[in-house]
């Protein structure tokens, strides 16, 4: 990793960060819930098709995230939430944003702060990266299940359910720690 690394990074403390996108929208996701054997339960859901794009980023190490929602998933978005990223770095610290092969990543149009190091995954490997499992756990207990009027409430969704999940911060370390992402 040591390599990726610009002369500026050399020396100071590095964060390992992980970002993804998720779509949430009217359409809705299915989730399973507790229900006597035998029973079909009833749940919500909704067949229209107005949707917002989560941005999120966490460090595991420090137990912190940084996130947009926003109506696109584009290089603009893209740039946007770099640039939370960044303010989210620690003071004097330098990070290694881990992230996937998506088109608004890899653009040459992309410009990353001079705190924030991009490292792309290897193709097909979703399982090298823990913001898959933050969208499970937000998926499967804060956003299934529901109908959401229009795209203020999805945003209105997001938001809470992002903002939950850091407000327990061992919740965010269980779901995003691994033993071979630590910048030491």
């Amino acid at each position: 990793m040591s390599a990726a690394l610009p002369d500026a990074a050399r020396g100071k403390p590095l964060e390992i960060w992980f970002q993804d996108e998720a779509r949430v929208g009217q359409k809705g996701t299915l989730a399973r819930v507790w229900a006597r054997v035998g029973s079909r339960p009833r749940g919500l859901r909704d067949t229209r098709y107005e949707w917002a794009y989560i941005f999120g980023a966490v460090c595991p190490e420090r137990a912190v995230g940084a996130a947009l929602v926003l109506p696109y998933a584009n290089c603009e978005a893209m740039e946007l939430h770099l640039q939370e990223i960044a303010r989210a770095v620690t003071p004097g610290a330098h990070a290694v944003l881990v992230l996937d092969g998506a088109g608004w990543h890899t653009s040459p149009a992309l410009a990353a702060p001079d705190n924030v190091t991009l490292l792309h995954l290897p193709p097909y490997a979703p399982e090298l990266n823990p913001v898959e499992n933050v969208w499970e756990y937000l998926r499967q207990n804060k956003l299934a299940l529901r109908v959401l009027d229009d795209y203020e409430a999805i945003v209105e969704a997001c938001c809470k359910a992002w903002n939950d999940l850091l407000a327990t911060p061992d919740r965010l370390a269980s779901i995003t720690a691994r033993e071979w992402a630590k910048a030491s």
